[in-house]
């Protein structure tokens, strides 16, 4: 007599699936850019937040909103993987990323904050082709806003409150923000607030990135430095965050969700002990 199995409950994900999602969780909640920044150059971060002058704080916000909103009018023009070098793809974002931070860093603080919308055009690129490549429409407007979510959730401080930091509330609160916004254009039709928001998160990152190029002619190696780090850090997150959407557009949201936060909590069980 054949035995008839039971499906699998509704919030199951298949073993490959989790593997994956596993993966995804270890990029969106290892949130380490600060780690990468002291290993890339040597540095502790307190020492490098000690090189930031007063005065940059006041320009820097608007200086990240600014490089953020021509970011989304050029990243996303061209095809994001174009690649007119025999090399890959990843090696020649990387060159441009150190080529970029270098020439910014030569100038120290007014030369990065010339460089950053250009670096900040790269990261969203380098973004966009990860989306891509996880079936994301890049037509659709709103795609856009996905692409510059992972510049706040790659901006987290891992010492916020864990209740505010954790991957679904980022998305959840930028979800909120972007409530409202119209879809016709990737920059017009978002809320003002929206870019605003993600300026909040992203600017610890960049106050780190011109703290270490801030001395003229040492910036030009800091620089170097710090974008392929940016950009290595970026794109992992990226990786996470669209391997989640991609998932949740196979077997649902709901699962999906429910997997990733018993996966979340197996990992930091593990810290602890």
């Amino acid at each position: 007599m054949s035995v008839t199995l039971a499906p699998p409950p509704p919030d199951t994900l298949p073993e490959a699936a989790r593997a994956e999602l596993a993966r995804a969780v270890a990029q969106l909640e290892d949130v380490s850019l600060a780690a990468r920044f002291s290993s890339a150059l040597g540095t502790p971060i307190e020492a490098l937040k000690s090189r930031l002058p007063a005065s940059a704080q006041s320009l820097m916000e608007g200086a990240v909103k600014r490089a953020l909103s021509k970011a989304m009018q050029a990243a996303l023009r061209a095809q994001p993987s174009a690649n007119p070098t025999p090399f890959s793809t990843a090696w020649f974002h990387r060159g441009m990323a150190a080529a970029t931070g270098a020439a910014g860093g030569a100038f120290g603080l007014p030369g990065t904050l010339m460089e950053l919308p250009v670096s900040t055009t790269l990261l969203l690129r380098q973004i966009a082709a990860v989306a891509e490549a996880n079936g994301e429409d890049l037509a659709d407007p709103l795609i856009g806003a996905e692409c510059l979510k992972v510049f706040a959730i790659g901006g987290r401080d891992t010492r916020d409150d864990g209740a505010e930091a954790g991957y679904f509330a980022v998305r959840i609160a930028l979800a909120e923000v972007l409530k409202g916004a119209a879809t016709r254009g990737v920059v017009g039709g978002l809320l003002p607030g929206f870019v605003g928001a993600i300026a909040a998160r992203f600017g610890g990152p960049v106050a780190l990135k011109l703290s270490a190029q801030a001395v003229p002619v040492v910036g030009a190696a800091a620089g170097a430095a710090v974008n392929i780090a940016f950009l290595e850090h970026f794109r992992s997150v990226a990786e996470g965050h669209f391997t989640v959407r991609r998932l949740e557009r196979l077997h649902g949201a709901v699962a999906v969700k429910a997997a990733y936060q018993e996966l979340a909590a197996q990992r930091d069980a593990r810290f602890m002990g």
